[in-house]
């Protein structure tokens, strides 16, 4: 990636900055000029992001903690505004990997509870903190991350069950801030980073293609994922003025490959008056089904 002042002067948040995908947005950010709020869960690595930042010559500070706890969000917008004097920017990039026995079969409470605060509660935070300050100002621009888990292809409960909740939050804020100028996204990203290796990730992937819910192709394609950088690009470009008139939309970042998820369009089965005709009985809804199957 090549740098340019499209972002200078701006102030951004990175929630899970602290590796991956995070990580790479928070450093180009600061990278094109932003001042950039460097989060994650611990100081270790919020100090290593930061430092490398500073050494760039970038401008950064760190924020330590679970942004599923709204006293860190508060502390993220707070440090922001202090620091670089408003929000332009927010990257939700949090998350976790989703552990081997996390079927609806096997799942624990707490895991299930951990998944959704870790994917859903950060991403809620987070916006709900930053949004009436955005709304103020009349612009602005967040970005999620959500996954192709969401689908269900995959299998689990927890992780898509967050990330198809971010999707769906995803749209709902971009409709209820367009008018007031704040653009809200959201960007699912094949990339390659501590959620995507390990043996554990590997007998995860293996057997999800032995049962079938996987094809061969994507899940070679799953463990043999390219480096964050190749996904950070669209992150950037959605933090950058130049989109400023896109709002309410899912990307795909996968390697050389960019997309988005078209928005679901409702299909008709069936239809009559219901203030002219009975309800359907069971019999003429099986019929309907059956004609379009």
């Amino acid at each position: 990636m090549t740098g340019d002042a499209a972002l200078a002067g701006k102030a951004a948040i990175v929630v899970g900055g602290g590796s991956g995908i995070g990580r790479v947005v928070a450093v180009e950010l600061a990278r094109r000029g932003a001042g950039v709020v460097v989060n994650s869960r611990t100081e270790a690595a919020v100090d290593a992001v930061v430092g490398r930042i500073g050494a760039g010559g970038g401008r950064a500070v760190g924020v330590a903690g679970s942004a599923a706890e709204e006293s860190v969000a508060a502390r993220l917008v707070d440090r922001c505004v202090a620091d670089f004097g408003a929000v332009d920017v927010l990257v939700n990039c949090a998350g976790i990997a989703e552990p081997r026995h996390s079927s609806i079969l096997d799942i624990t409470t707490e895991d299930w509870r951990t998944l959704l605060d870790s994917h859903l509660t950060t991403v809620f935070n987070s916006c709900r903190a930053v949004a009436p300050l955005m709304v103020t100002r009349g612009a602005g621009s967040i970005v999620n991350t959500g996954s192709f888990a969401y689908l269900g292809d995959y299998g689990g409960t927890g992780y898509p069950a967050g990330k198809g909740a971010v999707a769906s939050l995803t749209l709902s804020m971009a409709a209820e801030l367009k008018e007031y100028g704040v653009r809200v996204n959201a960007v699912c990203p094949g990339a390659r980073t501590r959620l995507s290796t390990g043996p554990d990730y590997e007998a995860k992937i293996a057997e999800l293609r032995e049962r079938g819910l996987l094809d061969e192709f994507t899940a070679q394609s799953s463990l043999d994922a390219p480096p964050p950088d190749y996904a950070a690009s669209v992150y950037l470009y959605l933090a950058d003025d130049r989109s400023e008139a896109v709002t309410g939309e899912i990307f795909i970042a996968a390697g050389g490959f960019v997309g988005r998820f078209a928005r679901p369009a409702m299909e008709a089965i069936g239809f009559r008056d219901h203030a002219r005709t009975p309800p359907w009985s069971v019999g003429e809804v099986d019929a309907l089904m059956r004609d379009r199957q």
